[in-house]
């Protein structure tokens, strides 16, 4: 208790006797906010990454799956960041740690494109016909294609979102869950899968800083999204069974339909990019 008298909030203009204004939160001005220490505390606490709620929000997507969804489900809220807000901070983290790498993980540059990943054949008809159309030569085009791609890749990531969410009611039948549970569920796994294709950026980066190439192998990068495929299928055997409450063989078989969905989706999703991109560059 603040015994300094009573002090009018400027947000609310309430009389308040205490250091926070109880009915809008405001705290009460002092001379000591404006000094060098205070102004230095204020900047550290906004920039800290380790800041309270989300580390413990982040601890909670990487440690303990589907607490988070089932968390806020049951309104628990305040201890936690939203799940919009920890897809997007997921997603910046993601591409700052792709920004210092080699690697593009979510998308292909055109000559790998056209060396028969992503595409193969059809790939290099498409290519050749804008070509043709636009009277660029491949040299040209290439890095005009590759910068308008990282681009697309970082602003539509979250398009892999929607089909996700909306095969989970048909996964979960008979589970009477809204709509909002599902997309909270799918934007709390995106989160979490992006944190993971980290893991390998960080390894890469670490190897360009030590004379290394910075990219996998052919072979290495198979593995990677094997590795990825697993750990994402653990994690959602895990995650939907606080949320869905599903044990058994359907709890495997779901298990199994959701990761096949999710790889499918994420190939899908680089294809796509291929005809996006080459048509409003």
């Amino acid at each position: 208790m603040d015994t300094r008298g009573t002090w009018t909030c400027p947000s609310c203009t309430g009389f308040v006797a205490a250091m926070y204004c109880s009915t809008c939160g405001e705290r009460r001005a002092d001379v000591r906010d404006f000094t060098a220490a205070a102004i230095a505390k204020r900047m550290l606490r906004a920039f800290s990454p380790v800041d309270g709620k989300v580390a413990r929000s982040f601890r909670a997507l990487l440690t303990n799956p589907g607490a988070l969804t089932a968390a806020f489900v049951r309104g628990m809220r305040r201890p936690f960041m939203g799940p919009f807000q920890i897809f997007i901070l997921a997603n910046i983290l993601f591409f700052f740690m792709q920004s210092f790498s080699d690697m593009r993980l979510l998308t292909a540059g055109l000559d790998v494109r056209l060396a028969g990943q992503d595409g193969g054949d059809w790939a290099r008809a498409m290519v050749n016909a804008r070509l043709a159309a636009t009277g660029r030569t491949l040299a040209e085009y290439a890095p005009v294609f590759d910068q308008a791609a990282a681009v697309n890749a970082k602003s539509l990531i979250g398009l892999m979102i929607p089909p996700f969410a909306a095969l989970l009611p048909l996964v979960f039948m008979g589970r009477s869950k809204p709509i909002g549970v599902h997309v909270i569920f799918a934007l709390h796994f995106y989160a979490f899968v992006l944190v993971l294709l980290c893991i390998p950026l960080g390894l890469m980066i670490v190897v360009k800083m030590l004379g290394g190439p910075g990219v996998l192998s052919p072979f290495a990068d198979d593995l990677t999204a094997i590795a990825i495929a697993v750990i994402c299928a653990v994690y959602l055997f895990v995650a939907i069974k606080p949320v869905y409450h599903v044990r058994g063989l359907g709890h495997a078989a779901r298990t199994a339909l959701l990761t096949a969905a999710a790889v499918s989706i994420f190939l899908g999703y680089r294809l796509a990019l291929l005809p996006l991109t080459l048509y409003t560059t």
